[in-house]
């Protein structure tokens, strides 16, 4: 029996250029797979064991063959370390013996699929003719996001707010070599303000003191939320018209809930599947979530798929 296993790090999966919209797409299929009882997923698990640590895990199994499982952490303190802040790994097995496939790194699967998912919201939800994005946190999700959204838009400029000011640099100049316009904003609001796209991507911190009024945002605006709604002020949210959430199951099992279910319209399969319409009363509209089992099964069966294809990978013997 070959029990020999592929090692993929996050350099070589980068090396594989997958376009962000190779991603959304592969979710959009993982989606309708899950509608058809092709694709089994339990809802995200998390613990915060203290000191400003999350760690996070999901499980998928398709009849596609593959079983993911992804556990990742979120450490702050990593930055006084020199590490990345987050940090895990992908295994990916066998669905009929069990067997591991691979073993791939985390942190690029992670930051792509996150991206990819706000994609699939936003080409249903966003206006087409987006010129202005808004990033309110600088990290990797605000890179990803970047790239993902210059797929799908015909963006011109980019509105930058941060904490840090190196970071907020390096996005600038990651959007000004793609001949966007970049400049940071003095506040949240001044960045927010009659932007077309908005990402919001702070630290799972759940200390910080909620400093974002959706009631700045202008009425076609679309807000792609990946921090668990962490710096939007509750009593705003009512600005938006509607908002989406990744999985509707896994919120409303959630012992932090990201917002108010009665606030929530529905989730992306309802989206996908066309149960949620287009049309939208005059207000704004958010994606808000938290990762889905779905997406780093799409992810990471994707990028297994093109390594091999492409021969890239570390092979180890069992």
């Amino acid at each position: 029996m070959d029990e020999e296993f592929v090692y993929l790090s996050d350099k070589m999966l980068e090396a594989l250029n997958i376009p962000p919209s190779a991603v959304a797409d592969a979710i959009e299929k993982a989606l309708v797979a899950k509608t058809d009882g092709r694709l089994h997923t339990s809802p995200k698990t998390a613990i915060l064991p203290g000191r400003g640590r999350y760690m996070m895990s999901t499980l998928a199994v398709g009849a596609d063959g593959f079983t993911v499982v992804k556990q990742v952490s979120v450490c702050p303190a990593n930055n006084q370390r020199d590490l990345p802040a987050i940090n895990g790994a992908i295994m990916v097995l066998d669905a009929e013996t069990g067997l591991l496939r691979a073993i791939v790194g985390a942190n690029w699967i992670t930051a792509v699929r996150t991206a990819a998912l706000s994609a699939v919201a936003a080409r249903r939800l966003a206006d087409p003719a987006s010129e202005t994005v808004a990033f309110v946190g600088t990290g990797v999700q605000a890179h990803s996001h970047l790239a993902a959204f210059m797929e799908l838009f015909p963006l011109k400029r980019v509105r930058v707010f941060g904490r840090g000011q190196e970071n907020i640099d390096k996005l600038c100049q990651k959007a000004r070599k793609t001949g966007l316009e970049a400049e940071a904003s003095v506040s949240a609001e001044e960045a927010l303000r009659d932007a077309d796209l908005i990402v919001t991507s702070v630290t799972l911190d759940y200390s910080i003191k909620p400093f974002l009024d959706a009631r700045w945002l202008k009425s076609n605006a679309f807000a792609a939320i990946a921090d668990a709604c962490i710096p939007w002020i509750p009593a705003s949210m009512d600005a938006f018209g509607t908002i989406i959430v990744d999985d509707l199951v896994q919120e409303v099992e959630s012992k932090k809930p990201m917002l108010s279910y009665d606030a929530i319209t529905g989730d992306l399969t309802a989206l996908v599947s066309g149960t949620i319409t287009e049309s939208i009363d005059g207000r704004p509209v958010a994606f808000a979530f938290r990762g889905i089992a779905l997406g780093d099964y799409a992810a990471a069966t994707l990028a297994v798929r093109h390594a091999k294809a492409a021969g890239v990978g570390t092979r180890v013997e069992a």
